[in-house]
């Protein structure tokens, strides 16, 4: 195997021409990793996406070539995928409101360009569940873009699909995370092209890292919602007063285990299995 991008949470290789992507229990919030891992938070986010990937393969076309044609060290936590042409958009789907989005709506009354009924607050339900695509930066921060931004970068058949198939796929998402009393307030997809020219959804699916869970039984428009993700790690850095550049603080391990928990949470009540 060769490895051919070491990124903030996972390695990616290349083998036989078809790639292995591997989770680590590293953590990044403010795009920053802390220097605590949150342990088998690999194993569960890689089992969370395999298991949104078989819902989902009705949809549309994913990268899963096998959990189990890897190399054994990192059995649990690596999938081998299709290698793909990937398309530099974020494709985040929203509905409700909160974080960066919240933010957006606050300055302009709109996200990515999609204008909102005014009088909003976090936690907000959204009329409808929109598109608020942004930029896929390899360094800091990314930044929100217009559907007119990516027709202008990959043309507006493509968006057009990207859009569609966001929307659809948070929609369905989220009403089968609805059955077990989990809201999906958004959640992020990222997409390629495969060797057929197929638009392909690739990379983790409606995971603890991609998306924000919270208990539909605790929902309250107004306040910062219970989080079954990492906003949880979020909220705790941001109280320490650290400035949110490297390098970042030691987790407590009360932290790192309530952190565990809230994973381990996640992924039982949406799946109805019992984390091994």
């Amino acid at each position: 195997m060769q490895l051919i991008h070491s990124g903030k949470i996972r390695d990616v290789f290349a083998d036989r021409g078809d790639i292995i992507l591997v989770a680590s229990d590293k953590v990044s919030v403010y795009d920053v990793v802390l220097p605590t891992p949150i342990p088998e938070k690999g194993k569960l986010l890689t089992a969370l996406s395999l298991w949104w990937f078989d819902k989902l393969a009705d949809l549309v076309p994913n990268h899963v070539i096998s959990a189990d044609d890897v190399p054994e060290e990192f059995k649990g936590r690596a999938i081998r995928c299709k290698k793909l042409d990937m398309l530099q958009v974020e494709c985040i789907a929203r509905g409700y409101l909160a974080g960066l989005g919240l933010r957006e709506y606050q300055r302009d009354g709109a996200i990515s360009g999609v204008n909102l009924p005014e009088g909003l607050v976090e936690g907000s339900r959204l009329p409808e569940p929109i598109f608020t695509p942004t930029t896929k930066a390899t360094v800091g921060h990314d930044e929100f873009i217009t559907f007119d931004d990516v027709v202008a970068d990959i043309g507006g058949d493509t968006a057009e699909h990207l859009e569609e198939l966001t929307v659809e796929l948070y929609k369905r998402g989220a009403a089968i995370a609805a059955e077990q009393g989990i809201i999906i307030a958004d959640t992020k997809f990222e997409f390629g092209i495969d060797a057929d020219g197929t638009l392909t959804l690739a990379d983790e699916i409606l995971t603890s890292d991609s998306s924000r869970f919270w208990p539909a039984d605790q929902w309250k428009p107004g306040r910062p919602q219970y989080a079954f993700d990492k906003q949880f790690v979020r909220d705790w850095a941001a109280g320490t007063g650290w400035n949110k550049q490297p390098p970042a603080p030691e987790v407590p391990e009360e932290i790192v285990e309530a952190t565990r928990q809230r994973y381990i949470e996640a992924y039982e009540r949406i799946t109805g299995e019992q984390w091994k």
